[in-house]
């Protein structure tokens, strides 16, 4: 079935009475759905042209990472109101009605205008054959909603909390159970903890900017955004770090001159904690970073470990790919000391022993970051691991073997997965007598609750970040 107005169609023009924000939401939920893109790169480019006050603007981005984020949620509770299995619905009306559910249970759009415009864009989008059907489907979903009061635990049957508290936490949180069992398993059974997590994966992430050294102060930039009408304030720990309330960040100076960018302020901390750490020993003046794109933990540790004179160092960033080694070649623009080399991080062109401190920020499952990708939650799986984990041991080998003697490899992820995090660290730390774990927490005294040590685990509700992981080693001297 067609569904004028999807990608591809998007020239077609809908009845007026059909809602712009609503059409927005539901073409990216398309886009996920139809070609595995990322929400947090289409929905961008659609409001950047749609014309919609910010009001709207911000209606539609409630819908549409709202809906993804809450969408084995929603199938679950279109299931409890359909005679047919959701996954057997055409996509585009099952994409409407995932829009339409969540309308119902997570906003305060009025019932009877949530049903009625979810119909207006069914038909919109998919002609008037399956109008019925989802008029009825939302119907009863209302019905069902007011029945229970919006509990998710009794719309869905959820297991009691004191029966399964895994079971109940990925019920009532909106997540897949593999992934609440992780991170229960990273907060050390804590429950309380991990249902806080959780539920901070589905809070609107602020966003951060990170003031490059030599290049922009922190103040300045906090100025700029003053004069553009915008609210900001300093990081709460790196003091690099600008958090933004609000507002497009393309409008301050700074960030189109490449001064400063978006950065998460934890994973500033992870380039700052390793720039922070000592080696031991002569140094060689070389920083590597095994796994740079995009870019943005390469250029801050450009800025920190790099510069003119005797006492400034160089950085290699490698990245394998072309595409992310044009994002890391740009985020370095103007780094006289700084290089980008394409290149597999397990087979760098270096010597053994020719760097005094490297990154290994390791492709990851990107848990940490279920904020800003909403999606993901439900793309990623436990077999994802299997493909990763071996991966990303190698890419901590080889920066051990590339290390000097006396040097310091940080290893981070964008993840609180155990399998991905201190397993990994662990394995490999126990198979070299050479290597030493660090307190990592000592390179970032003024991070509360960074965890029991040697490692440190961020989390977006103790911490405002993403949830980075980072792990620092010593090579031991000779």
């Amino acid at each position: 079935m067609s569904a004028p107005g999807a990608s591809g169609t998007r020239g077609a023009r809908p009845p007026a009475r059909v809602d712009r924000s609503r059409l927005l939401a539901w073409e990216v939920l398309r886009a996920v759905d139809e070609r595995g893109a990322y929400a947090n790169l289409v929905l961008p480019r659609l409001l950047a042209d749609s014309g919609l006050t910010s009001r709207d603007r911000a209606f539609t981005t409630e819908l549409a990472y709202g809906a993804l984020r809450a969408q084995g949620t929603l199938d679950g509770v279109l299931d409890t109101a359909t005679s047919r299995p959701v996954h057997d619905i055409d996509p585009p009306v099952r994409d409407a009605l995932r829009l339409g559910a969540y309308q119902l249970l997570r906003t305060r759009v009025p019932a009877r205008a949530a049903v009625a415009s979810t119909v207006d864009l069914v038909r919109a989008t998919s002609g008037e054959r399956p109008v019925r059907f989802a008029n009825a489907v939302l119907r009863r979903v209302a019905a069902r909603i007011s029945e229970t009061g919006g509990d998710l635990a009794v719309l869905l049957g959820a297991p009691r909390f004191t029966a399964d508290p895994i079971g109940h936490l990925a019920v009532v949180t909106t997540h897949p159970r593999w992934i609440v069992e992780a991170v229960a398993e990273a907060m050390g059974d804590d429950l309380d903890q991990t249902r806080a997590a959780l539920a901070a994966d589905d809070e609107r992430p602020a966003v951060h900017l990170v003031a490059r050294p030599g290049r922009v102060e922190r103040d300045d930039l906090l100025a700029e955004a003053a004069r553009a009408g915008l609210t900001a304030r300093p990081g709460r720990y790196s003091p690099y770090a600008a958090r933004l309330e609000g507002g497009d960040p393309a409008r301050l100076p700074s960030v189109v001159e490449g001064a400063a960018a978006v950065q998460d302020e934890g994973s500033q901390l992870v380039a700052l904690a390793l720039a922070a750490t000592p080696t031991v020993g002569p140094d060689l003046g070389l920083t590597v970073d095994l796994c740079a794109g995009p870019g943005g933990k390469a250029a801050l540790l450009a800025g920190l470990l790099t510069g003119p004179g005797p006492g400034g160092g160089r950085l290699i960033a490698l990245e394998p790919r072309m595409a992310r080694a044009a994002l890391v070649a740009r985020s370095l623009a103007g780094e006289r000391a700084a290089w980008v080399v394409r290149g597999d991080g397990r087979a760098a062109p270096l010597a053994p022993g020719s760097a005094d401190r490297v990154l290994v920020d390791a492709p990851c499952t990107g848990l940490g970051a279920l904020r800003r990708r909403p999606e993901s939650r439900w793309r990623r799986t436990p077999g994802d691991l299997a493909a990763l984990t071996p991966l990303q041991s190698a890419l901590l080998v080889a920066a051990l073997d590339l290390v000097r003697p006396g040097g310091v490899v940080a290893y981070a992820t964008c993840s609180p997965h155990p399998a991905e995090t201190t397993e990994v660290v662990r394995q490999v730390a126990g198979q070299r007598p050479d290597v030493s774990l660090l307190d990592a927490r000592r390179a970032l005294p003024d991070v509360d609750e960074a965890g029991p040590g040697p490692f440190v685990q961020l989390w977006p509700h103790r911490h405002g970040t993403d949830a980075m992981f980072l792990a620092l080693l010593r090579r031991a001297g000779a």
